[in-house]
């Protein structure tokens, strides 16, 4: 072997044993260094506490817990989520206590920031624009969840698999489906009407249905109107639970309610409590419950 290359070879191998010992030294220091922490959140709002549960990493704190369940219900909030009373005036004293990373809130309560901030970090996350697309807007919010958790990943795989399930959903319908009338009561003579720029009309978008709503609605994608206003439209009821008090009695004997259900293509569908502000997983559970409702009708 020529001097040259004799002489490369035992440099290499001298270089070579310091690297080796340094990279073993450090596995150990490796092995040993903690997960990264994910940040201890409390949020006021639903839509954020279904988004961050169904990322796998639910708030420690929420407001008004047992309402959640009975409007929201799924994903299910574990029973360690601590209760902060009411989501417009929360305990601030507990929440204090709980001593949280962050604080997760929408618009709907941004008056409390000032009074949060003196706790922890605020941060404002942004749904249902009015002008912007709705679902686009969904998909956001859960990718700016999923950022603050530090799961980039898991905000991808609930898109996907949202999405995935709503095309599925889409592939089960008939094309000759009615177009759809959406309502949600707030007495025996006002219903919550829906359409433009909310998760219900996005939903349906995705399902290559029709809305026969085709009047104005608010920021949250609805108009509250008196039962007369849906007099002349031609389209399938579809309620939204739940009832108020003595509803159910009162339209029993309303005789405008049965006229429309008379003029109604078919008997109203009904379908369980949505939370009709949501994201992601509101907007798959409402699916879910559509799709299926329209089947089993035809099924009849």
């Amino acid at each position: 072997m020529p001097p040259q290359r004799c002489l490369r070879r035992r440099a290499s191998h001298w270089l070579a044993g310091p690297l080796v010992l340094l990279l073993l030294a450090a596995l150990p220091a490796l092995a040993d260094s903690p997960p990264l922490k994910t940040p201890r959140l409390a949020t006021l709002d639903w839509t954020l506490a279904e988004t961050l549960t169904a990322l796998g990493t639910p708030p420690a704190a929420v407001g008004q817990t047992d309402a959640y369940r009975a409007w929201v219900g799924e994903p299910t909030l574990p029973d360690s989520v601590v209760d902060l009373g009411l989501r417009t005036q929360p305990n601030l004293e507990l929440l204090a206590d709980l001593a949280p990373d962050r604080i997760l809130v929408t618009p709907m309560f941004a008056n409390l920031a000032p009074r949060l901030e003196a706790i922890a970090p605020v941060d404002d996350l942004t749904l249902y624009t009015p002008g912007r697309d709705t679902w686009a807007e969904m998909r956001e919010l859960t990718r700016r969840v999923a950022d603050i958790v530090d799961r980039p990943e898991a905000a991808t795989r609930l898109i996907e698999d949202t999405e995935s399930r709503l095309d599925d959903l889409k592939a089960r319908l008939g094309a000759d489906a009615p177009p759809l009338l959406i309502v949600q009561f707030m007495d025996a003579r006002h219903v919550r009407v829906f359409g433009d720029n909310g998760l219900y009309q996005a939903v349906i978008d995705r399902l290559g249905l029709q809305n026969a709503w085709s009047g104005r609605t608010n920021a949250w994608g609805f108009s509250l109107v008196g039962l007369e206003a849906l007099a002349d439209l031609d389209a399938r009821l579809v309620v939204v639970e739940p009832y108020p008090a003595g509803v159910r009695e009162a339209l029993a004997d309303s005789g405008l309610w049965q006229r429309l259900v008379e003029r109604s293509r078919g008997e109203p569908l009904i379908l369980p409590p949505v939370w009709s502000f949501g994201a992601l997983p509101s907007a798959r559970r409402f699916a879910e419950q559509l799709v299926t409702a329209l089947e089993n009708d035809d099924v009849r």
